[in-house]
């Protein structure tokens, strides 16, 4: 009786030791999420490294990390640069009256009389309409510049969580073997089902992170270039936007190029808008519908419905973690209900 009475208190004091470190960690959950997919994505390159260099871990995971910012993060540094620049720059256009919301709207209207026509049939104000999207212009306008330049101000703090990322990265690199031998030997689930969950978390998260970012980077990169062949303002800052809106499967980035081609015929360039229209359904379209079925969907094993779904849910409750989260909540969720039909119902075939 005092035995287990023992066993109960421990591991209740364990549960909340663990709970309070858990929001001890709060502030530097996404500094520790982004070193677990590095380490993940790059882990192939290290194990390969091991043996060049006869397994020295310190060495290996020193030329990882190296790769990692040579490849993804010094890339990534220049380009906020650069947005930061033409989003202060865009907001400055609008306050100094170079960029006019209203005036742009007018345009649209008088290009296409049949809109207005059809929103006044319905009951809809158009004046109302056209007030409430500049106000919304204006406003997302400075937002965007006020966050952009946030970043540079909070300088101190983008680096330091960078600096934990990488320096949390290095370890798990070198020593990413003996923590998950770690974790199988404390978890009570079973050696086989946690080694093939853990198996199941690498396998999504370097097939959502490789894939989803992959297929941003493509679509954003074709759609700050078209926009810079047309000659539209601050191509670096809208090839961003839609790299980051293209994590939104099958529509994002058309919520950019579409109004864009709107706007173009709305000012009478119908050659650049009907380019822009044809560029973004057949290139940048096809780059989402062919690369991210075989990117993310194959490898993860995951139906497209299913992708799309924890996608959206994952960035809705998340935010932009949200995009490998979420797909990697589901497939671990269904992971764990094939282990239970295999192992409790007895089933040989499952359908995932």
């Amino acid at each position: 009786m005092r035995q287990t009475l023992e066993n109960r208190f421990f591991l209740i004091l364990l549960l909340l030791v663990s709970l309070a470190f858990f929001f001890v960690l709060e502030p530097f959950w996404g500094a520790i999420f982004w070193a677990a997919a590095i380490t993940v994505i790059f882990y192939p390159l290290q194990d390969w490294l091991l043996k060049v260099t006869g397994n020295r871990r310190n060495l290996s995971a020193l030329i990882t990390l190296l790769c990692c910012v040579l490849i993804v993060v010094m890339p990534v540094l220049l380009i906020v640069a650069q947005v930061v620049q033409e989003a202060i720059g865009l907001y400055q256009s609008i306050q100094q009256g170079d960029i006019s919301p209203s005036a742009i709207l007018d345009q649209v209207r008088t290009a296409f009389p049949v809109i207005p026509e059809l929103l006044e049939t319905a009951g809809i104000d158009t004046d109302s309409i056209r007030q409430r999207l500049s106000d919304f212009a204006v406003a997302a306008s400075r937002y965007l510049a006020q966050e952009t330049l946030s970043i540079g101000q909070n300088t101190m703090t983008l680096v330091l969580n960078l600096g934990l990322m990488l320096y949390l990265a290095f370890f798990l690199l070198r020593d990413g073997h003996t923590l998950i031998d770690l974790f199988v030997r404390a978890l009570p689930l079973g050696d086989e089902r946690e080694h093939r969950l853990f198996a199941k978390f690498a396998e999504v998260t370097r097939a959502t992170v490789k894939g989803n970012l992959l297929v941003a980077i493509v679509q954003g990169a074709l759609g700050g270039l078209i926009f810079a062949i047309l000659g539209l303002p601050a191509a670096v800052l809208w090839g961003v936007l839609m790299a980051i809106l293209s994590l939104i499967p099958a529509v994002g980035a058309a919520l950019v190029w579409g109004p864009a081609a709107i706007y173009l015929y709305a000012s009478g360039a119908w050659v650049p808008g009907t380019v822009l229209v044809v560029y973004g359904m057949v290139v940048i379209g096809l780059a989402d519908n062919i690369l991210r079925p075989i990117l993310v969907g194959r490898d993860t094993k995951l139906p497209d419905y299913i992708v799309l779904f924890s996608t959206l849910g994952g960035i809705a409750l998340m935010g932009i973690n949200g995009f490998v989260i979420g797909p990697l909540i589901a497939a671990l969720f269904m992971t764990f209900w094939d282990i239970f039909m295999r192992e409790f119902n007895q089933e040989e075939d499952s359908p995932f």
